[in-house]
């Protein structure tokens, strides 16, 4: 049996699929709700429980089905969507999507995740808040810039004293919440070590080096190629026949992604062995993105074979 559950903010929707499969019953986002599921869901011999990732709602459920002995995968929504529709599976519902997610489970099979302890969740959630809040400063700064150009003298200083105001406290915020950050990771041996190995790759700052230990715990467990395609750094064919398209990049985990560019693009300026590769591309013809994001990869497959071995960088490390 395979089972699907729709997480919303306030109830969740249960469908399942296989020999025995029971009608769908819907139960509370809450304690009491979570309780009768796992009482319902362990009458049955289930193979696997399918859910989608939904901002954060699905955590409470994963951890009690966890905590329940039941395997459950947490997926991506966008493949789910995908799935439904090349079954053709247009409408969308709160019941359907569960029934998808039971389907999708048979189909696919998605492989169980262990779930991040008390204090990795804890650093996600700080990391998260971070670039929340350098969000919004961004935000702010790019309006402060607007306000000067505005035909109102008196009402453009009023309102860039308010947004000056704003942006001293979302900086304030912002550095007290890295100094969280930092006391965390120094708290714990293992990210401590973690930390030292990646900040010794010239090119990988402080808050690259938080952000590959938040946010990309398998750095180190898996192969090139995997954790390539993890990040969203893998080149992926685009061919049909006689035809050969352009290679391109998409998926993966954005906010990594967009800190492995910025390294990169230190990188390339004072990182002897990766600078040369960068210009190699370059003199090879290809373009500066393209070099760029190859940049990208290879800083990504050495610090996998550094956590992978434990080993400080080294030019010409191997991967």
């Amino acid at each position: 049996m395979y089972v699907g559950i729709d997480v919303s903010k306030d109830r969740l929707d249960v469908a399942s699929l296989g020999e025995g499969a029971f009608a769908p019953f819907q139960v509370g986002r809450d304690e009491k709700g979570l309780s009768e599921l796992i009482s319902r869901l362990k009458a049955y011999s289930i193979q696997l429980i399918v859910l989608e990732a939904t901002g954060g709602y699905e955590r409470a459920v994963a951890a009690a089905l966890a905590a329940a002995k039941l395997q459950a995968a947490v997926v991506n929504p966008r493949q789910v969507r995908d799935f439904a529709r090349a079954t053709g599976k247009l409408a969308k519902t709160d019941s359907l999507d569960a029934a998808v997610l039971a389907q999708f489970a048979e189909a696919v099979k998605p492989q169980v995740q262990t779930l991040p302890d008390a204090l990795s969740m804890q650093l996600d959630e700080m990391l998260t808040r971070r670039a929340q809040l350098v969000q919004m400063l961004v935000a702010e700064k790019n309006r402060r810039a607007s306000v000067l150009v505005m035909r109102n003298p008196t009402q453009s200083k009023k309102v860039a004293k308010s947004l000056e105001s704003h942006i001293q406290a979302l900086e304030k915020l912002i550095a007290e919440l890295e100094d969280d950050i930092d006391t965390t990771i120094k708290n714990s041996p293992v990210w401590r070590e973690h930390e030292d190995l990646l900040r010794s790759v010239p090119g990988v700052g402080p808050t690259v080096a938080r952000v590959l230990i938040g946010y990309l715990p398998e750095l180190g467990t898996l192969n090139r190629r995997q954790i390539a395609a993890l990040v969203g750094v893998a080149p992926f064919n685009r061919d049909s026949g006689k035809s050969t398209g352009k290679r391109a990049i998409w998926g993966g985990r954005a906010h990594v992604r967009s800190v492995l560019y910025m390294a990169a693009v230190t990188a390339i300026r004072f990182n002897s062995d990766l600078k040369a590769f960068y210009h190699r591309l370059l003199a090879g013809g290809k373009a500066k993105k393209l070099a760029l994001t190859a940049v990208m990869r290879k800083l990504l497959v050495c610090l996998n074979a550094m956590m992978r071995d434990r080993a400080s960088w080294s030019p010409r490390l191997p991967a």
